[in-house]
C-alpha cells in the first residue's frame, strides 16, 4: 500500500532508545515512517532531553511536555481510591495536541502502549491499531497470584480488576492490537468485545547491524546486568542476585565483578548488598560497551512481562547469558544451546561459574545465540512485518483484499 497518512501516538519519547519501551517505540516508528507519511506525538517528560537522530526527522515527531507516569509515586491511598490505574489518567497537554488534529483525516492511527489509547477515540481514521506491548492486566494478575496475606491479596486483586476493566474498554477503540509475547495473545483476545479487535504477536527485537558480534572479551571475570534499577523488576532481580546468588559465586571466584548499568535515580540502594566488587555505572551513553566487555550477562528476572531486550542485546553482541526462565519468557531459546537457564540460587551460581571457567562454552553459546537473533529477532524484519500488519488493517477496513503475514515467528 502506497502513501498512507499515519498518526503515531507514543507513550515514550522514541529517542534516545535507552530502555526497552523506548527501543520498541523507536524501531516501530522508524519502520513505518520509512514507508509512509507519519506524524508522531510522543510524551516527553520535562526532565528528558528532546533529541532525535538522523533516521527520525524533527518535523515528524512532536514532543508533548508531560509525563504519563507522573503519578507513579503517588500515595498508596490515592492509587487505591482511583477508579483506574493512575498511569492511564488523561494528560491536558496531550489532549490539546489531539484537538488540533481532530479535523484531519488519517489512514491509520497507531498507538504505542495503553497510556495513549484514550486519545485515539476522537481521531478520524480508516483503521486504528494499538501496540499494547505487555498488558497491565497480565502484570497485575501475576502480581496478585504471588501475594501473601489477605490484605495484600485484596489490594492486588483490586489493581488487577481496574487494569482489566480499563484495558478492555480501550481495546474496543481498535481493530488490531499487538503484544510482545505469544502467551498474551489468547488472554487479550478474550478481553475484546466479541472479538472485534484482532490480537497478534509482534515480538521484540535487536538491531543486528548496530550490535556486532564480539567474541573477544576484555574482562573474563566481569558479569553485567544491563538494566535500570528504576524499573521494579530489575531492582528485584539485582537485589535477589546480590543477596542469594553472588555470594555463592564469590566463594569460588573471588575475582568476579558485577557491573550494573542504567539509572539509579530515586532508587533506595540501602536494600542492596553492595560491596567493592559491585559497580553501579548509572546511565551510560552506549550500553554496548559494558555488555560486550563482560564475560557473562545475567538476567535473574523474577517478575514483569514481555520479552527481555537485555537478553537479545547481549546475544547480538556475543555475550553469553544466564537467565531465569521468567527472564527468558517469550524468547524461542533452548537451554544449553543459546543460553543457560536456572531458577534457584545454587543452579544460577553454578551456571555462571561454568561460563566463567570455560571459554569454549562461552564461544559456542555466543555463536548460537547470534545466529538465533539474526534469524528471528532482527528489528529490520520485525519492522517490515509490523508495517505489513498496519497496511493490511487499513486494507481490511476499506474492503480491499489483503495478504496478512503471520507475526508468530
Amino acid at each position: 500500500m502506497i502513501g498512507m497518512k499515519v498518526l503515531f501516538l507514543s507513550t515514550w519519547n522514541p529517542y534516545p532508545p535507552n530502555n526497552g519501551s523506548k527501543i520498541r517505540a523507536y524501531y516501530l516508528l522508524r519502520a513505518i515512517s520509512a514507508q509512509h507519511e507519519t506524524l508522531a506525538l510522543a510524551f516527553c517528560p520535562p526532565t528528558e532531553a528532546h533529541s532525535l537522530d538522523d533516521s527520525l526527522s524533527r518535523d515528524s515527531v512532536v514532543c508533548v511536555d508531560d509525563d504519563p507516569f507522573r503519578y507513579i509515586n503517588a500515595p498508596r491511598w490515592m492509587r487505591y481510591l482511583s477508579p483506574m490505574p493512575l498511569i492511564f489518567r488523561s494528560s491536558h497537554a496531550m489532549q490539546q495536541m489531539i484537538e488540533k488534529l481532530e479535523k484531519q483525516t488519517w489512514d491509520v492511527v497507531v498507538a504505542v502502549q495503553m497510556p495513549v489509547a484514550r486519545y485515539a477515540g476522537s481521531i478520524r481514521a480508516t483503521a486504528k491499531i494499538i501496540d499494547v506491548d505487555t498488558a497491565l492486566t497480565y502484570q497485575m494478575r501475576e502480581r496478585y497470584l504471588v501475594q501473601r496475606g489477605w490484605l495484600r491479596k485484596i489490594g492486588a486483586w483490586v489493581s488487577w480488576q481496574k487494569a482489566h476493566r480499563y484495558e478492555r474498554k480501550m481495546l474496543q477503540k481498535f481493530q488490531v492490537a499487538t503484544v510482545v509475547a505469544q502467551h498474551e495473545v489468547a488472554p487479550l483476545q478474550l478481553m475484546t468485545a466479541r472479538g472485534s479487535c484482532c490480537v497478534y504477536q509482534v515480538q521484540n527485537g535487536v538491531d543486528c547491524e548496530r550490535n556486532h558480534l564480539i567474541l573477544e572479551r576484555n574482562q573474563d571475570c566481569n558479569l553485567v546486568f544491563n538494566g535500570s534499577l528504576t524499573y521494579s523488576a530489575n531492582y528485584d532481580a539485582v537485589r535477589w542476585f546480590l543477596a542469594e546468588i553472588y555470594p555463592l559465586i564469590q566463594a569460588r571466584r573471588a575475582d568476579a565483578n558485577l557491573i550494573v548499568t542504567g539509572s539509579t535515580s530515586g532508587v533506595d540502594l540501602d536494600d542492596l548488598l553492595l560491596d567493592e566488587c559491585v559497580h553501579l555505572t548509572g546511565y551510560v551513553e552506549d550500553v554496548r560497551v559494558p555488555v560486550s566487555e563482560a564475560a557473562v550477562a545475567i538476567a535473574p528476572i523474577r517478575q514483569g512481562g514481555g520479552t527481555r531486550l537485555k537478553i537479545l542485546e547481549a546475544m547480538a553482541l556475543g555475550t553469553p547469558v544466564v537467565a531465569t526462565r521468567k527472564g527468558a519468557e517469550g524468547l524461542d531459546v533452548i537451554d544449553g544451546e543459546h543460553l543457560l537457564l536456572a531458577d534457584d540460587p545454587q543452579s544460577f551460581a553454578n551456571a555462571v561459574l561454568v561460563l566463567l571457567g570455560d571459554a569454549n562454552i562461552r564461544a559456542r553459546l555466543a555463536q548460537n545465540a547470534r545466529r538465533l537473533v539474526e534469524t528471528h529477532y532482527d528489528w529490520a524484519a520485525i519492522g517490515d512485518q509490523f508495517v505489513q500488519l498496519v497496511e493490511d488493517a487499513v486494507g481490511a477496513q476499506r474492503g480491499a483484499p489483503v495478504g496478512r503475514r503471520t507475526l508468530d515467528g
